[in-house]
């Protein structure tokens, strides 16, 4: 039977997630999941593996399921700047090392969020060390990219870290114990709201604006409803990237990205293998897009200026001693902000 309070036309359209990145609306400008089996580790945070035949500096092909990206001894991206938006980052497995040209640094692993807002220039690193010596360094990251109004973009660079342990976990379960687990990166769900709010000059940071980064992970034949937005004009999409569900009346395979109203409850049931889903949901910003890789502006012209300032300046500078720093092995999960003081949340991985 159905449910009243459910329409019809809950499903307005879905997308086959065949590419990389996966499809945004705004405004999402990229939304990229990386999911790397890496092996062992050489003992230099790199692979115990050749690299022979690889496209070094741009390894992207996932051979034997696994990338190098930028990275030449240790996978990842080295310094590279950007402008005009904010990346969130959120890892499921494994270890990121971060640095970037204000100074501040990070490691980060599974559960942790990196929220960092672009403005007017920074150049960053992210870097994937590898610690296990005699075990495989699995790494399964989101990376999504949140646009930023005309007014703050370019505002000061400011960098966040949300920590696990301070992310909502949400758990239902039905009178079958089968579980549904929802984290909370951003939006709040039944006055769970995560904790810092986000960057002052972040979209996300207007409660009209309504911005949404929710995980969800549904047991076999688990099942939960997302509840409708509080405002009118809200964008919602789902992200199913393994296994099966039923999103209202439509059932859909991974993976595919489904965009629902967000003016009604969508009940999302998983199928038997269970599923796992990304969903991003916002206010749209509604102007214009001028992107020149890095670089996201309302117009050309003010591309050509941040191309300008980047080669004149450097953002600021880069004060590491390399493009690809990574952090001490006995250092563990960490931020230092850019005034100087540190968060220090958990010893450093061990080998197995």
């Amino acid at each position: 039977m159905h449910d009243a309070s459910v329409p019809h036309d809950l499903v307005l359209d879905s997308v086959p997630l065949t590419g990389t990145p996966w499809p945004t609306i705004d405004p999402f400008l990229f939304c990229v999941h990386h999911d790397d089996a890496y092996p062992a580790s050489n003992g230099r945070f790199g692979p115990a593996a050749s690299l022979h035949g690889r496209d070094l500096g741009a390894d992207f092909a996932g051979v034997d399921g696994w990338r190098m990206y930028h990275g030449l001894e240790v996978p990842g991206f080295p310094q590279h700047p950007h402008r005009g938006f904010e990346t969130v980052t959120y890892v499921r497995r494994g270890v990121i090392d971060h640095a970037d040209s204000l100074g501040a640094a990070a490691r980060f692993g599974a559960g942790d969020t990196q929220w960092l807002t672009a403005g007017r220039g920074i150049v960053h690193s992210e870097m994937f060390p590898l610690f296990h010596d005699d075990a495989p360094n699995p790494l399964e990251l989101f990376q999504i990219w949140l646009n930023l109004p005309a007014e703050s973009k370019l505002a000061d660079p400011y960098f966040a870290m949300l920590w696990a342990r301070d992310v909502p976990l949400l758990v239902e379960r039905d009178d079958h114990d089968r579980a549904a687990r929802v984290t909370l990166v951003a939006g709040a769900v039944d006055g769970h709201e995560p904790p810092p709010r986000p960057p002052p000059n972040s979209w996300a940071s207007r409660p009209d604006a309504e911005v949404a980064i929710w995980h969800l992970d549904l047991e076999r034949g688990a099942s939960w409803t997302l509840p409708a937005a509080r405002h009118d004009g809200i964008a919602r999409v789902l992200y199913l990237y393994e296994g099966a569900a039923r999103v209202g009346a439509v059932d859909v395979d991974a993976p595919t990205g489904v965009i629902v109203r967000a003016d009604a409850p969508a009940p999302v049931a998983a199928g038997e293998r269970g599923a796992q889903l990304l969903v991003l949901q916002g206010r749209p910003i509604g102007e214009p897009v001028a992107q020149y890789g890095p670089f996201v502006m309302n117009e050309q012209r003010e591309i050509a200026e941040a191309v300008d300032d980047y080669r004149r300046t450097g953002f600021g500078g880069w004060p590491w001693p390399s493009d690809d720093p990574v952090h001490a092995r006995d250092r563990g999960r960490f931020a230092r902000h850019v005034d100087g003081h540190e968060d220090d949340v958990a010893p450093a991985p061990a080998s197995r």
